[in-house]
Parts: C-alpha cells; structure tokens; sequence
C-alpha cells in the first residue's frame, strides 16, 4: 500500500483551494495526450465529495485522505510525498528515488 506524506506547506494550499467547500483530494494520473499509458502524468484535484467509483480507492495520510484510482496504482512507488513551491507556485509530488511531477496543479473539478 502506498505511504503518503502531505507536508504542512501544501496542506495549507489544498485547504485554501477547498475554502468552504465540501471536497475530496484526488490525485489523477492523467494520460489524455500523452500518446502512451506508461507516460501520464500525476495531478490533484479537488473533486465533490461523493461514494467512490468501482476503480477508487482512498489511502489515508498524515492530513487528509486522497482518492486514487486502484487500477493506476502501479505507476506510483510506496513512499510519496506532496509538497508546495514558493518559488513554482505550484505542487510537487516526489518519492524518496524520483521526482514523478515538480510542477503539480491542482484544481477544482466540477460534475
């Protein structure tokens, strides 16, 4: 099962992008564009609470839960990490052996 750590930095900007809003953190591994499966590419979005989808699941970590999808787990490692950049603006989501996206966004998604 994947370890997620949210750093208190980026906890905070998921939290003011949330504001008063009832939703649920997702990272989504995009490969729309991407021409192949193996080359998607990780994004947070800010999704309305609702029960999960057939392919969802929810791993707990250190601040809230995110929504993944069970079948893209494999292009992740065990050990992940969120952080925000001051310098970027943006989030940053890195295992302890590689960078998988250093410059994240994470939007809010409306049905």
């Amino acid at each position: 099962m994947i370890k997620f750590t949210i750093t208190p930095k980026a906890a905070e900007r998921i939290e003011q992008k949330m504001g008063r809003q009832d939703l649920m953190l997702k990272l989504k591994y995009k490969t729309e564009g991407c021409g192949c499966v193996l080359s998607g590419v990780p994004t947070l979005e800010l999704i309305e609470k609702r029960a999960l989808d057939q392919d969802e699941i929810q791993v707990e970590t250190n601040i809230m839960p995110i929504i993944m999808e069970e079948s893209k787990i494999i292009f992740f490692d065990d050990q992940l990490k969120i952080d925000f950049s001051n310098d970027s603006q943006s989030f940053r989501l890195v295992s302890p052996s590689q960078i998988l996206n250093g410059r994240m966004s994470c939007n809010v998604i409306s049905n």
